[in-house]
C-alpha cells in the first residue's frame, strides 16, 4: 500500500495539496496512479480541499487521530517544532503516512514541503 501523508496550513487550496502530493510522488519516481490513500490529521480531513483532492486523484482519504500520530512519533524523520507546539505531536505528514500504511510501514524519505503544505510517502501492508 502506498500512502501520501499530508499536513498543511488552514485554508490551503486543493490545488496546492495536490501539487505537494504529486511533487512527493515524483521525488520517489512513483506514478500518481500507484497512490492508494491520502492520510492526514482528523481536523484536516474535514476540510473540503482534502476531500476534493482525494476525489480528483481517485484515492481514499483517511483521518488519523492525534493519538494515532503520537503512537508513531519515534518513527518520523523530520519532526516539526511548530506542529509539536500546536498539536502536541512532532509530525502530521510523516506520521499519518506511517499510521495508514500499517504493518511494516516505512517512509520512502523525508517529507517534501512547499510554502503551505508538506507530504510524506510511506509504503506498508495496510492497517
Amino acid at each position: 500500500m502506498i500512502v501520501a501523508g499530508v499536513g498543511c496550513r488552514r485554508g490551503t487550496s486543493a490545488d496546492e495539496i495536490e501539487r505537494v502530493v504529486r511533487l512527493a510522488l515524483g521525488m520517489f519516481d512513483l506514478a500518481p496512479r500507484r497512490l492508494e490513500t491520502i492520510a492526514t490529521e482528523s481536523e484536516k480531513a474535514t476540510e473540503a480541499a482534502f476531500q476534493e483532492v482525494a476525489q480528483r486523484m481517485s484515492v481514499r482519504l483517511v483521518a488519523c487521530t492525534v493519538a494515532d500520530l503520537d503512537r508513531v512519533a519515534g518513527q518520523v524523520l523530520t519532526p516539526s517544532s511548530m506542529v509539536l507546539e500546536r498539536k502536541g505531536v512532532p509530525s502530521i505528514a510523516e506520521a499519518s503516512a506511517i499510521v495508514v500504511a500499517g504493518r511494516n510501514a516505512r517512509l520512502l524519505g523525508a517529507r517534501v514541503a512547499t510554502a503551505a503544505a508538506t507530504c510524506a510517502i510511506a509504503i506498508g501492508d495496510g492497517r
